[in-house]
């Protein structure tokens, strides 16, 4: 017998979007907090976004609802229609018994029948048992869950093209007892997947065009990417970063030729909201670049993602399936993130993450040196690139200095 859908009113819905979208607690967090899954927060997201239009056009929510009205009307009639046969049923079954049962027997039976035990109404309302006692698991909650979390994201981070094989090895060394899939289970969740050739048999998603790989064009004699200009590649890319009470998701635009972060924003959730808003930020703020690289992720091949570029006249170019070389600039910036100051900071809430991660990209930018910048800041290149104007750190070197 198939489980009976939980069902949950538009207001609570809404509700519960709205605490999403203030982004001051994790997914699991408010999942847990509210007892619904991770993903049914993440679809009612998704849902919201994508009619948030409607509250400002009227012509289209009166057409709405004047087909809803008219499809409950249709409802309507049906249900009464229905209603009147199971009327005429009843009277037909209480005539049958009447005549054919004694008025003893039919006293007995509504003495008995005046109580019905729980297993019988679940019977006759085709409700299985454990819909009555189940509460939604948010996968990996626990203390242990939560630390094997962790440390795939630390494997991950130094072992790029690790797949879940490797990982589920490397755990095992390391103590923790957890099957293969269950590791290919926690590297979904994450959003993380190696980076390494995929075999011809990986399933494309149909509805989404995917684009070539542009950067080939600026490979050198040794096979590496040199972009000598500004603003002519950008790069893209999502990472996980690990929170006390679950995780939230990373997302950033970097320059290709200078490495500077152009934009940057965290959410509780990985969907396409995301990386429109860091892309919309980013062109806000700076020229718009040639190329925009990203990988073939649903977020990057969706319709929305796409539209942007488009209407800025932007190259669309996308890495290979996985190839570890294809976005390497946005891969070691994550590096250097992560054990530079996330791990050493162990952040606790987003809040937190907001705020000592905004410092660090900020130091990035301006103070950090790069060696593959001639021991310059990335700030200091993209504008001497871009206005062939030199980038005032001087107050900054006096204040290190004093």
């Amino acid at each position: 017998m198939s489980r009976k859908r939980k069902t949950y009113s538009a207001e609570y819905k809404a509700k519960l979007v709205v605490e999403v979208l203030r982004e001051e607690r994790t997914l699991n967090e408010i999942a847990s907090s509210y007892e619904v899954l991770p993903k049914s927060l993440q679809n009612w997201k998704k849902q919201f976004l994508e009619n948030a239009s409607l509250a400002f056009d009227k012509s289209a929510v009166v057409k709405e609802y004047k087909e809803q009205i008219e499809t409950l009307e249709r409802e309507k009639d049906a249900t009464s229609k229905k209603l009147g046969e199971v009327i005429v049923e009843r009277d037909f079954v209480v005539g049958k018994l009447k005549s054919s049962v004694s008025s003893k027997s039919r006293k007995e039976l509504l003495e008995t029948g005046l109580e019905i035990s729980k297993n019988t109404q679940l019977k006759l309302l085709s409700i299985p048992k454990s819909s009555i006692y189940y509460k939604a698991v948010v996968p990996f909650s626990s203390d242990t869950g939560q630390e094997i979390l962790n440390v795939i994201d630390k494997i991950y981070t130094k072992y790029p093209y690790y797949g879940h094989r490797r990982v589920h090895k490397l755990l095992g060394r390391f103590g923790f007892t957890i099957g293969r899939k269950k590791v290919r289970t926690a590297m979904k969740l994450m959003g993380i997947i190696a980076l390494y050739p995929k075999p011809k048999t990986t399933i494309a998603n149909k509805e989404h065009q995917k684009y070539p790989y542009l950067l080939k064009a600026f490979k050198n004699d040794k096979n590496q990417v040199v972009i000598d200009k500004p603003n002519q590649v950008w790069s893209t890319d999502i990472t996980y970063i690990k929170l006390d009470k679950g995780f939230v998701y990373l997302a950033a635009v970097i320059d290709w030729n200078t490495k500077k972060i152009l934009s940057w924003k965290l959410s509780n959730t990985m969907d396409v909201s995301l990386t429109t808003g860091v892309l919309k930020e980013a062109l806000e703020k700076y020229d718009k670049p040639e190329i925009f690289n990203t990988d073939q992720g649903s977020q990057y091949t969706a319709k929305e993602h796409i539209q942007i570029l488009v209407d800025n006249n932007i190259s669309i170019s996308m890495d290979g399936k996985g190839r570890a070389t294809d976005n390497i600039v946005i891969e070691r910036f994550w590096r250097s993130l992560k054990y530079e100051d996330v791990y050493p900071q162990s952040y606790s809430t987003i809040k937190e993450a907001r705020t000592g991660i905004g410092k660090y990209i900020n130091i990035y930018n301006t103070e950090r040196l790069h060696q593959t910048l001639d021991y310059a800041t990335p700030d200091e290149m993209y504008f001497k690139g871009v206005n062939n104007q030199v980038f005032q750190s001087r107050e900054m070197l006096l204040d290190v200095a004093s």
